[in-house]
């Protein structure tokens, strides 16, 4: 573990509540068209103070050419912020549901839009109820934060600097095996994984009450394994590749994310494509 964790439990934020701004960011992964249950959920009952902020349309661009999320661009991640009470200094916790996917997400784009303090409840919403914490249903007034954005903050590749990785250091394919496998695809019109990615779930971080499992450190090396170079992160949209960002850096170990991810990676059929159970040799897909 490093010397500072980007986490923080439900008793720890309830002690801090006043001196921070909690932000809500819950966001289900479904199949593209369903509805998305987070504004209900929060309408629903929220930590107190918490704002609500949705990832598809201010924690991500419309999808496109980069992808099923692109980044945002700085100026909505700024007013974002700014409507939410937040600064240069202020002190930032994300939570979403349970398992931080969204809240990992967040805690990304925050920090790539140049905000360093931000954390992350570890459990989400589920563990602030579990530890029998009070839960609001008041919307907090709208702020006034002074936060300017600075993009760049995080480290990033994009196609090409995926694919080098994958020859050069450690590409991480975060989404489930079936996936990475090409076995199936529910959501992308291409099956199948970038060539010399490994298949790393990002499920595979976690306890099963949703908290980030307690050895993160030693599960980041047996990850890594005899890896050396540069480390990067993937997934199908740049969401639960966030999630397995922060993981490493909770391991210690500092990754680039790849935010087009799957989706704008197969964008472009002249990129190739591998299937099975492992690295594999690519084929054009």
């Amino acid at each position: 573990m490093g010397a500072m964790s980007h986490l923080v439990t439900a008793r720890d934020l309830a002690h801090e509540i006043e001196d921070v701004v909690v932000i809500d960011v819950r966001w289900t992964l479904t199949t593209p068209g369903q509805e998305q249950p987070g504004p209900a959920e929060y309408a629903a009952g929220h930590v107190p103070g918490a704002f609500f902020v949705d990832l598809d349309t201010e924690l991500a661009a419309p999808p496109g050419e980069g992808g099923r999320h692109p980044l945002p661009e700085p100026a909505v991640v700024e007013g974002t912020l700014r409507r939410c009470g937040v600064s240069e200094r202020t002190r930032v916790v994300v939570y979403d549901g349970r398992e931080s996917y969204a809240a990992a997400r967040a805690w990304w784009v925050f920090r790539w839009a140049g905000l360093e303090d931000v954390r992350v409840l570890d459990g989400g919403f589920a563990a602030w109820v579990r530890a029998g914490l009070p839960v609001s249903t008041e919307v907090p007034e709208v702020h006034h934060g002074g936060f300017v954005a600075r993009p760049g903050s995080m480290p990033t590749v994009d196609a090409h600097g995926a694919a080098d990785v994958a020859r050069s250091g450690l590409l991480l394919d975060a989404r489930a095996p079936e996936r990475y496998a090409g076995e199936q695809e529910p959501i992308d019109p291409v099956a199948g994984h970038i060539p010399g990615a490994v298949s790393a779930p990002t499920a595979a971080w976690l306890a099963e009450d949703g908290t980030f499992r307690a050895d993160l450190a030693a599960h980041a090396a047996e990850v890594l394994g005899q890896h050396n170079g540069p480390v990067a992160a993937y997934c199908g949209s740049g969401v639960t590749a966030a999630h397995a960002v922060l993981a490493l850096a909770e391991g210690g170990v500092d990754a680039a994310l790849y935010p087009g991810s799957w989706s704008e990676w197969i964008r472009d059929p002249r990129r190739p494509v591998a299937t099975g159970p492992g690295p594999g040799r690519p084929s054009l897909g």
